[in-house]
């Protein structure tokens, strides 16, 4: 399915350019403006493709099911994966079926992809040269880690359709004791009756993967009038808010991908599988792919992939095949995540969400009218509650069928509600308004499988005792650097400690660490060391009690609370002083020596260096709690911990007769070290010091620092580095 390049020329729209125009405020953040729509979203994604191309790229490639054609055989399951769900032709078709106003965006969508590799002859794609507009569908919903990411695991669909070894159970569940950060977020809603001004706020904090969105403001003639993160590639703000409403997507709990047992055999040579007393012919339908080889050839890898009326048989368990059930609605899922762009007020909103395409996010909503709301995700299927779907259910037997979409108004819901507020953190929506939180006796079970988590428990403190919120107010409860997990957990460690025995070597071994936490404030700071100390704590009881966990199908703070034992907590104290003493000759450490923020190369996947310079970070992870999530990677040979995941884009939005709003992205706008704005809202971003974003063009005048036609000018207006200069005046361990 590789495409031919064209030649240059054929890639410019010059009229549309004409009809488009771009200016960059003092971070470099695109504000775009087009005639129409159309016009405006081939400005919008033409400025993305000047701030990280590769990333958009890398996008389509991952959503088309053609890694492969770059990365070679390490992506092949990657692409099968996807193509699971995604017929390439099917799309093409879907998109001549597409109502002419959603025609005309993916058609300027495609332009200003290509405008943008015309007028940049020294931009050389991996694989893509020329965008169709079809190739839009592909990508249509915006989340981080999709419905298809996290419903299929690639080993297993190696083992079914490669031949390759079946993955160890075993290691499986291990891989639940790593621990990660809830790629979530946070969103938070103020009612007239909560905030000092009597009008509605709204707090957007996504959890994702560091540089996922840009940063962007996108006008039109035609009414589009919206601000906040597009996930590379989209033309669409997938977080964000217009001059009336807001809107802030957290990931739910609520289960929307199910696992269907098969039973299966040959009737007449043709393979069928069994649904009650029938047997019906498995679906068969053939897929090619293409595999880069070392020496840069493409070779065609050709699978037949197998579904039933469930969806696509994805691994073979306990003697049967599993077959998974998602949301697979492309077309329906783009045209909710634009027109909710332009919605006026909840009936708006609601009327784009009946498309009953979202199936992965729950919303946090707030408008100009006092109005605030959480919404739950609107694609859920209507299931017979009896059945355990958070295991593979008989599909044979019909009864686990689902039947149909359940209405919106059956969904839980907090509307108004008389707490003034309503927030969700990736927990259940049984807490989303405190007293005034839909009730979980009122809906079946499938509705929640996360439960509460920490940072729940955090929000929920926060916002019943706060009396009036500010805009700023807000931003500051939500850097509230307190920890509950671990105020939850350490007087349970005592109780662990005092009942050791008098000889075990543990109690001189571990009575200095565990005074150092429980003299603590249980506060994070860049300065403290108990800080250090419980976050290696908090990573042991992960490794120890995940799989078990996993194993026993209990959500992992659940089981904290009601099964880990005290002797469990003195084992993995005990392991994180020991592991603080390998690594660093002690256990006492101030956080931000080494808790670090580095960014220094646009590389898709950083690597990082100790001796490279960096910033000292104050927070941590979300799972303990954290409302700022700060989750690191460790990387071989390096001793520091460096971020790659937690707050990214998060901002503050007031709305009343002007909206007014205060923002801040990890790093910089741009994904190029040579540009001025790779980094520039780095040490911003680790004080939490948002910075007023300019919405009018009155307001944007004074910081405006260029404006051109797309294909006119670079983004920095030839303002370049001489050489990357890595953000941090220290680095890893320096005091």
């Amino acid at each position: 399915m590789a495409l031919a390049a064209p030649a240059a020329a054929a890639g410019r729209d010059d009229a549309r350019a004409a009809r488009s125009s771009i200016v960059r405020d003092g971070f470099g953040i695109a504000h775009v403006h087009g005639k129409s729509d159309a016009d405006a979203v081939f400005a919008m994604v033409y400025a993305q493709a000047e701030d990280d191309f590769p990333r958009i790229e890398r996008n389509y490639l991952a959503a088309l099911g053609r890694l492969a054609e770059a990365d070679g055989e390490a992506a092949l399951w990657l692409d099968l994966r996807q193509r699971l769900f995604l017929d390439l032709d099917g799309l093409q078709a879907e998109y001549r079926r597409s109502p002419g106003w959603l025609r005309a965006l993916m058609d300027g969508w495609a332009a200003g992809l290509n405008h943008y590799l015309a007028t940049h002859p020294d931009v050389r794609p991996q694989v893509i040269s020329r965008f169709e507009p079809w190739m839009a569908l592909a990508f249509s919903e915006g989340s981080i880690g999709g419905d298809i990411e996290r419903g299929v695991d690639l080993a297993a669909l190696a083992a079914l359709y490669g031949g390759a070894a079946a993955p160890d159970p075993a290691a499986r569940l291990a891989l639940a004791g790593r621990m990660t950060e809830p790629k979530g977020s946070n969103g938070i809603a103020i009612g007239p009756s909560r905030s000092s001004d009597g009008r509605a706020l709204l707090w957007i904090n996504p959890h994702t993967s560091f540089y996922f969105r840009a940063e962007q403001q996108v006008t039109s003639d035609a009414g589009l009038d919206v601000y906040g993160a597009a996930t590379w590639g989209q033309f669409f703000v997938y977080q964000g808010f217009n001059r009336h409403v807001g809107w802030m997507h957290t990931s739910s709990g609520v289960d929307t991908i199910d696992e269907f047992g098969v039973e299966v055999a040959k009737r007449g040579g043709v393979l069928h599988y069994r649904h009650g007393s029938k047997w019906r012919p498995v679906r068969q339908r053939a897929v090619t792919l293409r595999v880069r080889q070392a020496d840069g050839a493409l070779a065609a890898r050709r699978f037949t992939v197998l579904s039933t009326h469930h969806g696509p048989i994805i691994r073979a368990e306990g003697g049967r095949w599993i077959a998974v059930a998602m949301l697979n609605a492309p077309r329906a899922a783009l045209e909710q995540s634009f027109l909710r762009t332009k919605a006026a007020d909840l009936r708006d909103y609601l009327r784009a969400s009946d498309r009953k395409a979202n199936s992965s996010n729950n919303t946090i909503f707030a408008a100009d009218d006092g109005t605030i709301a959480y919404l739950h995700p609107q694609f859920v299927p209507v299931r017979d509650d009896r059945f355990d779907y958070t295991r593979p259910v008989d599909g044979s037997d019909p009864a686990t069928d689902w039947r149909g979409l359940h209405r919106l108004d059956q969904l839980p819901q907090a509307v108004a509600p008389a707490t003034g507020w309503v927030m969700n953190t990736n927990n259940w929506p049984w807490g989303a308004a405190g007293s005034a939180s839909p009730k979980a006796a009122d809906f079946p079970r499938y509705m929640d499988q996360f439960g509460e988590n920490p940072r729940g428990v955090h929000a929920t403190a926060l916002l019943d005792t706060a009396a009036k919120f500010t805009p700023q107010s807000l931003a500051a409860a939500a850097f509230d650097p307190f920890l509950p997990l671990f105020d939850a957990q350490i007087p349970q460690l005592r109780r662990g400690f005092d009942a050791l025995p008098a000889g075990d070597p543990r109690r001189a071994r571990l009575a200095a660490p565990l005074a150092l936490l429980e003299g603590w404030d249980r506060r994070w700071s860049s300065g403290s060391e108990p800080t250090s100390l419980a976050v290696h704590w908090g990573e042991a009881m992960w490794a120890q009690q995940g799989p078990k966990a996993a194993a026993a199908n209990v959500p992992l703070f659940t089981w904290f609370d009601t099964r880990m034992t005290d002797a469990d907590r003195i084992a993995a104290f005990d392991t994180a002083v020991t592991t603080m003493v390998r690594d660093f000759g002690g256990w006492r450490i101030a956080w931000g020596r080494i808790n670090r923020l580095q960014r220094i190369s646009g590389a898709i996947t950083q690597a990082f260096d100790d001796a490279q310079p960096s910033l000292p970070v104050g927070f941590t992870s979300g799972n303990f709690g954290s409302l700022a999530a700060f989750s690191v990677e460790r990387q071989p040979g390096q001793r520091c911990f460096y971020g790659s995941t937690g707050n990214s884009f998060v901002a503050a939005v007031e709305f009343g007769p002007q909206v007014r709003a205060w923002a801040v992205s990890v790093g910089g706008q741009s994904g190029d070290p040579a540009s001025p704005h790779f980094d520039d809202q780095s040490r911003r971003y680790v004080a939490g010091d948002l910075r007023e974003v300019p919405l009018t063009a009155a307001a944007l005048a004074p910081f405006e620092s260029r404006r051109y036609r797309p294909g006119a000018a670079r983004p920095d207006d030839g303002v370049r580095r001489t050489a990357p200069a890595p953000i941090g005046d220290g680095r890893c361990l320096d005091r």
